[in-house]
Parts: structure tokens; C-alpha cells; sequence
């Protein structure tokens, strides 16, 4: 479950306000996954199988929280985004494609199967108004802020003291 506050665990920070992680380094510069031999050894040729998990990007504006994520292959009707209470889950799945007998295949290395994240939502969101769009294999979910309530300012005035000491 992922949780969009940021709070300082003792983790070095990144310049982009990321966490340190040394796997995901590994994989963004070098474009390897030190754990997709294990994969390979355990699960042969059905490993991407189960294993698709969209990365998200999730920002804050003035005036919401917004959350993207790349789901290429996704239809519509096999997103599901729900809200209940502070939680925001999205969810769904990326079939595989048939493979037709007698066909050979040199790689297969695109993931395929279901995936699921939850993110826990600060005060203040208006979850009556959250809307999501998947256009062109990008899934983007706006989650409004509510209007800011303004203070009320109470005037101070020169009453009689002892009334209120009676």
C-alpha cells in the first residue's frame, strides 16, 4: 500500500524527493532486473505470467492529487478505480496474448496478469468528484481537493466586564 504524505523514516531522500533504492537504480540505468533470472529459473517460459506491475507517478497541484501510470495493452472495461473511505484502489489486468501452436518465440519478455495498488488519501480530498481517464495506454486519476474552508474572523468587541462576571 502506497501512501501519498511523505514522511521522513530515516531514509536518505533522493534530489527528487524519492527514496533511496538500490534495485531500482540497478533497473532504471542499467535496464536490468537483478531478479528476473530467479524468475526465468522458477517459472520458465510462463514467468511474465501474473507479474505486470505499472509503475505510478502521483503529484500534487493546488487543486488535486493526480495519478498516472502507464498500463499499454489495458482496455477500459479491465481498469477498476474505487474509493472507499481515504483509500484510492486501482486495479485490473493486462491479458496475454494467444500463442498460436507451431510459432517460435525468441523472448518473451512483456508481463502480463493482474495488478493492484492502494493509495492512502490526506484529508481534505473531495471523493465525490474523483474522475479517471485511460487514453493512449496512460490511466490518469484525478483525485480534487476540497474548496479551502476560510477562517471566520470573530471581531473583539468593548463590552461591559462585569455582565459577564455576574
Amino acid at each position: 500500500m502506497a501512501n501519498i504524505i511523505r514522511k521522513n523514516s530515516g531514509q536518505e531522500v533522493t534530489p527528487n524527493g524519492g527514496t533511496w533504492d538500490p534495485f531500482r537504480v540497478v533497473r532504471d540505468v542499467f535496464r536490468w532486473d537483478p531478479f528476473r533470472e530467479f524468475e526465468a529459473a522458477l517459472g520458465g517460459e510462463h514467468r511474465s505470467v501474473g507479474s505486470f506491475a505499472p509503475t505510478f507517478d502521483v503529484k500534487e497541484t493546488k487543486e488535486a492529487y493526480v495519478f498516472r501510470a502507464d498500463l499499454p495493452g489495458v482496455k477500459d472495461e479491465d481498469v477498476d478505480v474505487s474509493l472507499t473511505g481515504n483509500r484510492l484502489t486501482i486495479s485490473g489486468h493486462r491479458e496475454q496474448e494467444t500463442r498460436e501452436q507451431g510459432e517460435t518465440y525468441y523472448a518473451t519478455e512483456r508481463s502480463y496478469g493482474s495488478f493492484s495498488r492502494t493509495f492512502t488519501l490526506p484529508e481534505g480530498t473531495d471523493g465525490e468528484n474523483v474522475s479517471a481517464e485511460l487514453k493512449s495506454g496512460v490511466l490518469l486519476v484525478n483525485v480534487p481537493k476540497k474548496p479551502e474552508v476560510q477562517p471566520k474572523r470573530i471581531a473583539i468587541g468593548k463590552g461591559d466586564h462585569r455582565k459577564a462576571k455576574a
